[in-house]
This record gives C-alpha cells, sequence and structure tokens, in this order.
C-alpha cells in the first residue's frame, strides 16, 4: 500500500457543515473533480464514515487497489491517533478513531490515512500552488465564523518559534477589551452591526446587502479596521512576508480590505487574498502528503510531524 500515494492521494475538507472531496495529483497539485455535500443529515459516526465513502469514490472514481487519504479538519482533533476532540461541532465524532473507521473503506493501510488541521492546509494549499507561493514566511488567516490562523517558514507549517502562538492560534490572544476573535470573526461583524441598527443578521446576509446598504459598509470597514491593527500588532513579531486571507468572509472583501490596507504599517507584510478559495485546503492536504514523502526520514517520519501537521 506504501505506493498508493506516490502520485495521488485522495483529500477531504472536513467542516462544520459541509465536506469536500478530490485527488490531488502531481505535478503541480491539481485537483480533479471536487464533490461535496452538507452534514445537516448527518448525525451519527456511522453515517460521517458512509457519506465519506461516497464522496471519496465519487471523485476518486472507486478504490480499486486502494487509494492513500488526507484529510483536513477542524480542531481539537488529535491528529496522530485521528480521534476527534470536538464537542461544539460533529460531537458524534467525539472519541470515534476515524483512522480505523475510514481505512478499510477506501482500501489502504492506516499508514496511509492522515490528518491536518484545516488551517494548516489552507495555508500549506496558498504556499504550494496559490497566493504565498515564493514566500518564506508566510501567515495564512481563514476568516469565517471564527479567525483560524497558520505560520509556515520555507514552505512547512510551524508551531513554534519567534512570534508564533502557541498552536499556531490568534483567536484567543489578547486584543484590546478581549480576545482577537471578539472583533474579528462572523460574530463580531453581526454583532457590529446590531449596535448599529439594533437588527441582527449574518456576516453573508451584509456582504450581499453592503452595496445598498451603509451600516453595513461601515459594519465591514469597522471590521477590516481591527484585522489591519491585528496583522499590525498581534501577528508583527513573526516577521511575515505575505498574509494570505481566505474563508467565508474573505469573499466580502471589497467592502473590508481597504480599511485593512490603511491600518497597516509601512512595513507590513505584503496583503494577499486567497487564489484557491474553498479547495485550499484541499490542495493543502496534498501539499502534506507531498512532501511527508519527499521529506521522509523514516517509516514514521516525515519533515511535517514536527508540528504535529500531518503524522505517519
Amino acid at each position: 500500500m506504501a505506493g498508493l500515494g506516490k502520485n495521488r492521494v485522495l483529500t477531504f475538507d472536513v467542516g462544520g457543515s459541509h465536506v469536500a472531496a478530490a485527488v490531488c495529483c502531481l505535478p503541480g497539485f491539481r485537483l480533479g473533480l471536487v464533490v461535496s455535500a452538507h452534514l445537516q443529515s448527518v448525525e451519527t459516526g456511522a453515517a460521517f464514515v458512509q457519506l465519506l465513502t461516497r464522496l471519496g469514490s465519487e471523485a476518486a472514481g472507486g478504490f480499486d487497489g486502494g487509494i492513500a487519504v488526507a484529510l483536513a479538519v477542524p480542531g481539537p482533533f488529535d491528529l496522530e491517533a485521528g480521534i476527534s476532540r470536538m464537542r461544539h461541532k460533529l460531537p458524534y465524532l467525539y472519541g470515534l478513531d476515524l483512522r480505523q473507521a475510514l481505512a478499510p473503506h477506501f482500501g489502504c493501510g492506516l499508514p496511509e490515512l492522515r490528518f491536518l488541521n484545516d488551517a494548516n492546509a489552507y495555508l500549506l494549499g496558498e504556499v504550494g500552488a496559490g497566493a504565498a507561493r515564493g514566500f518564506r514566511r508566510a501567515i495564512g488567516l481563514t476568516l469565517g465564523t471564527g479567525i483560524g490562523s497558520a505560520f509556515a517558514v520555507d514552505g512547512e507549517v510551524v508551531t513554534v518559534g519567534r512570534g508564533v502562538p502557541q498552536d499556531g492560534e490568534i483567536w484567543n490572544l489578547p486584543y484590546e477589551s478581549g480576545v482577537v476573535e471578539d472583533f474579528v470573526s462572523a460574530r463580531a461583524i453581526s454583532s457590529a452591526y446590531a449596535r448599529r441598527t439594533g437588527e441582527t443578521r449574518s456576516s453573508a446576509e451584509l456582504a450581499a446587502a453592503a452595496p445598498q446598504n451603509l451600516a453595513a459598509r461601515e459594519t465591514f470597514a469597522e471590521f477590516g479596521e481591527h484585522l489591519g491593527r491585528v496583522i499590525g500588532t498581534v501577528l508583527a513579531e513573526f516577521g511575515a512576508e505575505v498574509v494570505v486571507l481566505g474563508g467565508g468572509i474573505a469573499h466580502a472583501s471589497e467592502w473590508f480590505l481597504p480599511a485593512v490596507r490603511a491600518r497597516l504599517p509601512k512595513n507590513a507584510p505584503e496583503l494577499r487574498l486567497s487564489e484557491l478559495m474553498d479547495r485550499a485546503a484541499l490542495v493543502g492536504c496534498g501539499v502534506a502528503w507531498f512532501n511527508s514523502l519527499k521529506n521522509a526520514s523514516g517509516p514514521d517520519g516525515s519533515a511535517l510531524t514536527r508540528s504535529g501537521s500531518l503524522p505517519a
């Protein structure tokens, strides 16, 4: 089975409400057919495994001879063990050994089924085939329900080192009267709009309304000001050359990006939008898998295991 991922790997992007799958191939980390499904009707671990098996089969055209698999998953998740520790979302996966549950369905051995933090996968996709190509030090920020973050040096995700917070996470770092996520998240956008108008609307609804809604535009500008301050202060010590913005809120960048740039100091890193957007984590799983094969120091070693990103 060790050769199953030599030139292709089946990748998954598991979110809180949806899952997507595609085969990532060399050269160029190219994606094949991308298939996806919502998770609203999934209520058990067995149903989750069944759904991933179906999507994987559709993306890979079946599993004759097996295929290596890499999954981007949200945290908290024990990446080495393949066991979810989430209680706030996908609670039916809590404590389930997903590696043992999924491997037989894909026809691969346990070492050929691996897990990667979703924010790390997103940044690796941009490093390998997107907006962060060619930069030595990069930060990826995924702007959605919360704020995800990842740090990379020389093409590898790092969770320790100068300017890197614990586990590479910035959502809970002190900022103004609270933490970063209180001011940079979909929740923060909705709360800021409610303070202005007394109305409760989602960030997606506000993005759609922004062309005709002054309060929505002002709310996104406020969001951008906070994001610019975070990049210029909280993230400054890392010394990034580029910061890549992705996630659902990035689709509304026209309403907040000018405010971000206005708040950045003169020596700030280059600011780029994700080139891969919804496909970044899928590509990133491929980048991580192929890098682990290239850099493996032994049957259980890889250059990425030191960050806990892609254990063997």
